[in-house]
């Protein structure tokens, strides 16, 4: 900033004064005339949460090392990191969803393990979860191997491993973690969550209610290197699109049945169309005016009691989740 003119020292304090406020008049229209529209990245460099450009962000380290995320736009961001023990950040959404996220970026590390997921927490259970789409290093495998799926071109091992007295949303906890890995690691793609959601739940992993849901880089184990995001939502995942959302969440569960939990938002006049995997059928629906089009198709409108409906699912040997979508009209 260009420093202010010299004032000779033979004015009088009254001349000074009105030397200071012509100035002050001038720097202020000056200022006002300045665009206002662009603003710098932010760079942050310790523990926070906060949002940014209408997404969730999150910067968490577990203290050695360094690391910080710089914010651009809302939905993009980079990181960098040296001899970090552990660190998590990202920019999405709080709460998450089951919607289709898609996402592009760039990653460069040596030494150690990173990762670049889809990653998220519910409560109710307490549930750390990961789709996780590149990596550096080995990714982690320990737990129990439950099998595969096939998702968005891609394949992804599947594991769930206790996690005993660690870090959580709600403390120092024991929690289970899902994790989807893909086998082939890809720095761009499609995600469509609700497919890794049913997964795992036809492997007896429900999540809860859903808690913040961010596209992350975590890097542990002393490594350095940097990363580069973007990321968006896309209305697919069985959830969105036409004006309204729907979005599953998992309730009580018995030994031939289960319930989901369904939440619309976006609109209060609404068309949710949930579509079951054979032979699995809907046995009964709460809080909805329920059609079935066919055996294994069910049309859900409002009846008044709000946007929160549920129904009970008879898997018939078949617990995959079914996809939903939303209209509105």
């Amino acid at each position: 900033m260009k420093a202010p003119m010299h004032v000779p020292r033979t004015l009088s304090s009254g001349w000074l004064r009105l030397a200071g406020a012509l100035f002050a008049v001038i720097l202020a229209m000056v200022t006002a005339a300045l665009p206002g529209t662009a603003k710098a990245a932010t760079s942050i460099c310790s523990n926070q949460t906060g949002t940014n450009g209408g997404f969730y962000y999150q910067m968490w380290s577990a203290g050695t090392g360094s690391a910080c995320i710089t914010l651009n736009s809302g939905n993009s961001y980079s990181t960098s990191w040296s001899g970090v023990g552990d660190f998590v950040a990202g920019v999405g959404w709080n709460p998450g969803s089951n919607h289709t996220v898609s996402f592009s970026g760039s990653l460069s590390a040596s030494g150690g393990t990173t990762l670049v997921s889809l990653y998220g927490w519910s409560t109710n259970p307490l549930v750390e979860y990961y789709v996780m789409e590149n990596y550096s290093g080995s990714p982690p495998t320990a737990g129990t191997y439950m099998g595969q799926v096939t998702s968005d071109g891609g394949t992804y091992n599947i594991y769930e491993h206790q996690q005993v007295n660690q870090p959580s949303i709600q403390g120092t906890a024991t929690f289970e973690q899902y994790l989807a890995i893909r086998t082939s690691p890809t720095s761009s793609g499609t995600i469509t969550t609700q497919n890794f959601f049913n997964a795992w739940a036809s492997h007896g992993m429900n999540l809860g209610t859903l808690n913040y849901q961010i596209l992350a880089t975590e890097s542990f184990g002393g490594g350095s290197g940097n990363s580069s995001v973007t990321v968006n939502s896309g209305g697919g995942g069985g959830g969105g699109g036409g004006g309204c959302t729907a979005t599953l969440s998992a309730g009580s569960k018995g030994s031939n049945w289960y319930n989901l939990n369904v939440s619309v938002s976006g609109s209060s006049t609404w068309t949710v169309t949930m579509n079951l995997v054979a032979p699995a059928v809907v046995a009964s629906t709460w809080n909805v005016n329920a059609t079935w089009p066919s055996q294994y198709v069910m049309t859900a409108t409002p009846n008044g009691n709000g946007n929160n409906f549920g129904v009970t699912i008879s898997p018939n040997g078949q617990w995959t989740w079914p996809s939903v979508s939303c209209s509105t009209g």
